[in-house]
């Protein structure tokens, strides 16, 4: 029920934010050199690595670490990266990777392939075996604040808890997150 849940939202949002996306892609093109998508590799589900689209706030060029690990993270956004940031619109071109199966709207945030810190911590506590998702129970719950044991701990919760109406929950919290733009970094 997840999957087809999955895949009718994403696809009715595809639709639905054509023309915002359309305009985003413009932008980040007309602001900035380099491409209008970031590929980044990703930890999914088993540990597996996928690819993973985000429209691109960070400069060419910027070091493939998590953002809190970058000495002046805004030395590196592009002039419209902040307000991507901000307003999570960067996080848009990852209904692809729903609509392929990578991810799922609700899960834990995939890992970046280099992070073994976190990605060891989710192995030893099952979290390795959930589908990864656009947002998460960690998400709503400190996001880029929390210490890796502690989002970690939180994501094990979630695999306990999970079920349809807490992930609607956690969307419904993640909407208001984002228009009031709590815990979000750089």
């Amino acid at each position: 029920m997840k999957r087809l849940f999955d895949l009718a939202l994403a696809s009715v949002l595809v639709l639905v934010l054509a023309i915002p996306l359309l305009l985003v892609a413009l932008l980040v093109r007309t602001t900035s050199k380099g491409p209008i998508l970031y590929w980044s590799d990703r930890v999914g589900r088993n540990n597996t690595i996928f690819s993973m689209p985000k429209f691109r706030s960070m400069r060419t060029g910027t070091p493939v670490v998590a953002t809190h690990l970058l000495t002046n993270p805004t030395a590196h956004l592009t002039p419209i990266g902040p307000l991507l940031r901000k307003s999570s619109l960067d996080e848009l071109p990852q209904l692809w990777s729903i609509l392929t199966g990578d991810m799922s709207f609700v899960g834990p945030r995939p890992a970046l392939y280099n992070q073994t810190d976190l990605i060891e911590l989710r192995t030893q506590k099952g979290v390795h075996l959930l589908v990864p998702g656009l947002t998460g129970w960690a998400q709503i719950n400190g996001r880029d604040e929390l210490p890796i044991p502690e989002k970690v701990a939180i994501d094990a919760e979630y695999l306990r808890r999970q079920s349809f109406w807490f992930d609607i929950k956690i969307i419904w919290l993640t909407g208001l997150k984002v228009l009031l733009r709590h815990g979000v970094a750089h």
